[in-house]
C-alpha cells in the first residue's frame, strides 16, 4: 500500500482531532515529507483536508468525493486487473477511451465526477453535473460477435441493479434493455459502443458507459427530466460514491468473466419492469402498441402485438407510458 492509502483510512478514523505530520510519519513509518506528499495528493483528488501549523491536519466533513485510490480498496483484489483514472471533469469518459483506443488494455477504467459533453442512446445528452454522479466508462476486448454485444449491456445493467440494491436498501428494476430504475425513475443510463473487425464479424473493442445518479443535484434534476430522473441514495454518506463505483465494477466483471454463460440473465429476467406489461415499440418515429412477453437467451425482448404478429427486439426502444 502506499502512504495515501494507509493514510486515508487514519485520517477518517480520527475526523475529530488534528493529526500531527510527526504522529502520522510514526504510525506508518515514513518520514514527515512523505506524509505532506501523501496530503497533497489526497487534496487534488477532492479532499477537504484543513492543516493547521502545529496541529496538523484533519478531514472534513465533506468526503463524498470519487477517489482512485478508495475505489481501489473496496474493490479488493478486483483492482490489480484494472488501471483507474479518476478525473474531476471530462467531455465524455466513452468519448475519452474510444480517441485512445488503439493504445489502451482491457481493463481499463476512467470515472469522471462531470461530463460537459455526455451522451446517451440515440446520441440524447446524458445531464452530468458536477457533485451528485458517477460517470463511468469501461474499456474491453472481449470476444463476441457484433449481435452478442447487446450481453454487455444487460450484464452492466444487471450488475448496476445489484450494486444499487445492495448499498441503499432500495429496489431496483430494469427496463429493457439499458435503463436502471428505483420508484419508476431512471437511476442509471448505459450505452456501449463497439469497433467492428470486418474480416471476422466479431468486435475488436467495446467502451461500456455507464451513468449513475448517486444523489439528486443541487437544485433538483433540470425541467425536462425531473419527472423520469431519481437518485440511487437519499443522504449523502462517507465514500459513498466510491463504494458504489467500486460495487459496479465488482458485479459486472463477474458477469463479464462468464459472460457467454449468461450468469447475469436470471438477475436481469427478475428484475425487468416490462415482462408481461402493455408497452409502446418506438420505429420509425411510430408508437406501435404490445405487449412484452419476455426476454430470451439473447436478450431479446419478445413482444407481441394487437394484431397477433411477435417479433424478437435486439435494440431499439420503448415506452411503457402507454398512448
Amino acid at each position: 500500500m502506499t502512504v495515501k492509502e494507509k493514510l486515508l483510512p487514519m485520517l477518517f478514523k480520527n475526523r475529530d482531532r488534528f493529526i500531527s505530520g510527526e504522529e502520522a510519519a510514526e504510525k506508518l513509518g515514513v518520514s514527515r515529507t512523505a506524509v505532506w506528499k501523501a496530503i497533497a495528493s489526497l487534496k487534488e483528488e477532492g479532499y477537504k483536508i484543513t492543516a493547521v501549523t502545529n496541529k496538523g491536519y484533519r478531514l472534513e466533513d465533506d468526503c463524498d468525493v470519487l477517489s482512485k485510490t478508495e475505489i481501489e480498496r473496496f474493490a479488493g483484489s478486483l483492482a490489480d486487473r484494472l488501471n483507474i483514472t479518476v478525473k474531476q471533469t471530462v467531455t465524455s469518459t466513452n468519448a475519452v477511451l474510444k480517441e485512445k483506443a488503439d493504445g489502451l488494455s482491457e481493463g481499463t477504467v476512467l470515472i469522471a465526477a462531470e461530463q460537459t459533453t455526455g451522451r446517451g442512446r440515440f446520441t440524447r445528452k446524458f445531464y452530468s453535473p458536477s457533485g451528485s454522479g458517477i460517470y463511468m466508462s469501461i474499456f474491453l476486448r472481449p470476444s463476441l460477435s457484433a449481435s452478442d454485444s447487446v450481453l454487455i449491456t444487460t450484464a452492466a445493467a444487471a450488475a448496476v441493479a445489484l450494486a444499487a440494491e445492495e448499498l441503499s436498501g432500495r429496489k431496483t428494476e430494469i427496463k429493457w434493455v439499458n435503463d436502471v430504475l428505483i420508484g419508476g425513475k431512471k437511476i442509471c443510463g448505459i450505452l456501449t459502443e463497439a469497433a467492428l473487425d470486418i474480416e471476422s464479424g466479431r468486435l475488436n473493442y467495446a467502451v461500456l458507459g455507464i451513468g449513475l445518479n448517486a444523489y439528486e443535484p443541487d437544485g433538483g434534476f433540470q425541467d425536462e427530466i425531473k419527472e423520469i430522473a431519481g437518485a440511487i441514495f437519499e443522504k449523502r454518506s462517507d465514500s459513498l460514491k466510491n463504494k458504489l463505483a467500486a460495487k459496479v465494477l465488482t458485479y459486472f466483471f463477474r458477469f463479464y468473466d462468464t459472460l457467454e454463460k449468461r450468469d447475469f440473465l436470471k438477475i436481469y429476467r427478475e428484475k425487468s419492469v416490462v415482462t408481461g406489461k402493455k408497452i409502446l415499440v418506438v420505429s420509425a418515429n411510430k408508437k406501435i402498441p404490445a405487449t412484452a412477453i419476455g426476454i430470451d437467451e439473447d436478450c431479446r425482448l419478445e413482444v407481441l402485438y394487437d394484431d397477433g404478429r411477435k417479433e424478437f427486439l435486439s435494440s431499439g426502444e420503448i415506452s411503457t407510458k402507454l398512448l
